[in-house]
């Protein structure tokens, strides 16, 4: 019998021709993304001032105070909610032992990592109902 060497794109043509296609998408929504303009402390403090007819010093303060109580109910409870916004909770994430394990077909030691809290933020519900 005679084994003829057959090239990758003879044998899934639409699969290997869409990858550079589909990277390229990903890499423009990543561009977008990083191009939108976060808002930043003092612009916020600056919209609360206006929506709320306060000065934007007395604002910034606040904001200071809230991210205070957030992370000092975090800590104390492990959950923390910013009414109709988010609720920002901790998670433990157990230990993993060390050892080898295969990894794309390859052996690959890994190394024990002890257990950590995880902070995480989740949108409220009626956040979600409004995106």
């Amino acid at each position: 019998q005679v084994c003829k060497k057959i090239p990758l794109a003879a044998l899934a043509p639409d699969s290997l021709a869409m990858a550079p296609m589909k990277a390229m998408k990903a890499k423009a929504t990543m561009k977008a993304m990083k191009s939108a303009k976060l808002m930043s402390k003092g612009a916020l403090a600056t919209e609360l001032a206006d929506a709320a007819g306060l000065k934007k010093g007395e604002l910034s303060k606040v904001l200071d105070a809230l991210a205070e109580i957030g992370s000092r109910e975090v800590k104390k409870n492990g959950k923390f909610t910013l009414p109709g916004l988010c609720m920002i909770k901790t998670r433990k994430k157990k230990a993993t032992k060390g050892g080898k394990k295969m990894m794309f077909g390859k052996e690959v030691k890994v190394k024990p990592q002890p257990a950590k809290t995880v902070v995480k933020a989740f949108p409220v519900a009626a956040l979600k109902q409004q995106i």
